[in-house]
């Protein structure tokens, strides 16, 4: 695991995949003058290849991606993306319309037909910026062998520890990764989230209901609460709750 870390709604960060050098270096270039122009901040990098992307991917809010590429295609990689559970806005750029339904599979955000015109470049980065800016939120980066994957906070349901492994549990699925709870738990203090037991760091947000041996969660699963746990747990879950608008 890395660190924690808050996505920042201010600043617009944008990857640009295309295997044509030339064509990759132009279409950022367009994107780096009009989000000048609309006095947005942004970080913009480029990459020659699907596979070079995915090993960086995480970093990024918006990423446009020619489908025609050499070795993994844009689409291939756009699938390989939505499996590891990166939510990058994406944007296909094609110079055929033969894609489009398959853009729809991998929750594409916009789909463009080359060439594109300033004025539509534009409209589709106004709308990009505005929609990162309003889910703009803190999460980790964890590491599991060769894979990378951004993990929001807001997603989390608990997390779960075997040995050396952690599970983390989420609305996603489940994602294991090798890890200290401990360490985690420190690292998350005064983010919602508390350890009810020594194998166990649940989300606080997704605590529907507890008694004495358990707490309930939203999607129904019950997580131990242990004995010594018990206390302290009562009253983070009233902190928590004033926090948030449940109690007044």
């Amino acid at each position: 695991m890395r660190d924690l870390y808050k996505s920042d709604g201010n600043i617009l960060s944008v990857a640009v995949c295309d295997d044509e050098i030339t064509e990759c270096c132009y279409i950022s270039g367009r994107i780096r003058r009009l989000l000048e122009e609309m006095q947005v901040p942004a970080l913009i990098r480029q990459f020659g290849s699907g596979d070079e992307l995915l090993s960086a991917a995480s970093q990024f809010d918006l990423i446009f991606l020619d489908i025609l590429m050499r070795g993994l295609d844009g689409m291939q990689t756009a699938q390989m993306l939505r499996r590891q559970a990166f939510d990058p806005l994406l944007v296909f750029l094609s110079s055929s319309r033969d894609y489009v339904w398959d853009a729809y599979d991998v929750e594409a955000f916009q789909y463009l037909v080359k060439p594109v015109d300033d004025k539509k470049l534009k409209q589709v980065l106004q709308r990009a910026a505005r929609k990162t800016e309003s889910r703009a939120q803190e999460f980790i980066v964890v590491n599991s062998g060769r894979q990378v994957r951004k993990l929001f906070l807001d997603e989390i349901y608990y997390f779960e520890i075997k040995g050396r492994v952690m599970d983390v549990h989420g609305t996603r699925g489940v994602f294991a990764y090798y890890g200290q709870i401990g360490v985690l738990e420190q690292m998350l203090q005064d983010k919602g989230f508390f350890r009810c037991h020594k194998s166990y760091l649940i989300n606080l947000k997704y605590a529907a209901g507890y008694n004495r041996q358990e707490a309930i969660l939203d999607n129904g699963e019950k997580i131990m609460i242990a004995k010594r746990r018990y206390g302290l747990f009562c009253k983070e879950m009233l902190a928590y709750m004033k926090k948030n608008g449940g109690i007044l």
